[in-house]
């Protein structure tokens, strides 16, 4: 019998390539106002803005463009123009447009994986960006559910199991980020695999938990799930 029920995977950098597109859109924010100040001063801004308005936008491609755009006015001094504005939408617009990437072994591996377990998807951002993705990255398919949420904590995880009565010791949590994925769900005593991303967002940065933490697994790439859950 299977150590889990139901395993649940966060999607931005954990099924597909996410932060590299924000990282290329930071850069294009920074040049577009390089004639005020200096990129890596615009960029260090714009993370203190976004940092500010998580509480009052949450995360995804608007709460990034509104940022931008309450940036931008605050560096220019008001002084920005309409085309500018226009050109700070746009990037934002090539955000919700961008190709959706899969990372190495997912194709594979999560076909391989939905034949014995139920599948989730549990991420955070823009529920119609969030939604759309999963339709484009031609895995819509093997989840049974998708669960969008403002904020991944350890209560949001614990609605998210009583809502689909899920048991805590038959769920396994799999994601990129430790701040969203790995610690919250590890807090409720409820194991999780920990697969890195090449880039991380600074807000999202946290310390590793020790390796003999119950209930806690790292890899190096979602090929080596299956493996982790045959020994299990």
């Amino acid at each position: 019998m299977p150590a889990f029920d139901v395993i649940a995977f966060d999607a931005d950098d954990t099924l597909w390539h996410n932060e590299r597109n924000y990282e290329r859109a930071q850069n294009q924010f920074a040049q577009l106002l390089n004639h005020y100040h200096p990129p890596e001063w615009i960029s260090a801004r714009l993370y203190a803005t976004e940092s500010r308005n998580i509480e009052h936008y949450g995360y995804g491609v608007k709460a990034f463009a509104l940022s931008m755009l309450e940036t931008a006015v605050e560096l220019t001094e008001g002084r920005i123009t309409g085309q500018d504005v226009k050109a700070i939408i746009q990037v934002a617009r090539e955000l919700l447009s961008v190709e959706v990437e899969l990372l190495p072994h997912v194709q594979e591996t999560i076909p391989q994986l939905s034949a014995r377990y139920r599948l989730m998807v549990i991420t955070k951002g823009d529920l119609l960006d969030q939604e759309t993705k999963v339709e484009r990255s031609g895995l819509a398919q093997y989840f049974q559910t998708i669960e969008v949420v403002s904020h991944k904590t350890p209560q949001s995880y614990k609605r998210i199991l009583e809502r689909h009565s899920i048991l805590p010791g038959r769920f396994l949590m799999v994601g990129n980020s430790l701040k969203s994925d790995i610690l919250p769900v590890l807090a409720l005593g409820v194991s999780a695999v920990h697969i890195p991303y090449a880039l991380t967002w600074l807000h999202e940065q946290a310390e590793l938990p020790p390796a003999s933490t119950p209930g806690f697994f790292g890899l190096a790439h979602l090929g080596e799930l299956p493996a982790l859950l045959k020994d299990r």
